[in-house]
């Protein structure tokens, strides 16, 4: 991909989807760039399409009408396998749930995209991220023996085990408490920082998105502003 190509290239995008009304219009033109490096916060109320807008990023729904190029690859014309090809090359996704396998260690939970991808070395790159998050006394536990934090920990490590070009989370925190949240937003800054990724992320929560260094807002699912923002605070991983 050539370096001054946006990681992120939406032009046009629609979005709509059936129900036993008719139609339901998602996304309505939505046309939308993000350069490599850079945080994004896409902010909305609830029903404004900015999860759509993530999923069509992520390759994991399609839009039904406009162009869709991220990391410079066309996902219109990508199959299914393309597709998920590319999420596991290039994107590395985090989750309000953490979907993490049960029957699986956290060290099993980080290797396991490491060893489909048949990557030497999963375990030994799977247990340097766990004590990357601060989890390295933790890798032999299941996730019902961790705490939320500790899971979302282990998601991000997850997300973060092929080294993507761009990381999606959307609403990472959701399901945390004000303090675990505020834990994982500092790492999760700090880690996308460190490794120069491209951060595209979901939230409500207006003081999270200040954190990034675009702010775009969402209503009735179309891109209603767009303005860059001096990052709040600088945050460092705990």
């Amino acid at each position: 991909m050539n370096r001054a190509e946006p990681i992120v290239d939406l032009h046009g995008v629609g979005l709509t989807l059936t129900s036993r009304a008719g139609p339901v219009e998602i996304l309505r033109d939505v046309s939308f760039e993000v350069s490599r490096g850079q945080s994004v916060a896409i902010v909305g109320p609830s029903g404004s399409g900015k999860t759509s807008l993530l999923m069509i990023v992520a390759g994991l729904e399609r839009a039904t009408r406009g162009k869709v190029s991220i990391v410079g690859r066309d996902f219109s014309a990508l199959s299914e396998d393309g597709l998920a090809l590319a999420r596991g090359g290039e994107i590395g996704i985090v989750f309000q749930s953490f979907h993490l396998v049960p029957t699986m260690t956290a060290l099993e939970n980080v290797a396991l995209p490491l060893e489909f991808a048949g990557a030497d070395g999963a375990f030994e790159t799977a247990r340097a991220l766990l004590d990357e998050v601060g989890l390295g006394a933790r890798v032999d536990h299941f996730p019902a023996e961790l705490s939320g934090g500790e899971q979302q920990r282990v998601a991000l490590a997850r997300a973060l085990s092929r080294r993507p070009a761009l990381l999606l989370a959307d609403e990472p925190t959701g399901n945390l408490d004000g303090r675990t949240g505020r834990q994982v937003i500092d790492l999760l800054f700090g880690l996308n920082r460190r490794r120069g990724s491209t951060l595209v992320l979901i939230t409500h929560d207006e003081s999270l998105a200040r954190h990034c260094q675009r702010i775009v807002r969402m209503a009735d699912g179309r891109i209603v502003s767009d303005e860059a923002n001096e990052p709040l605070v600088e945050v460092a991983a705990q």
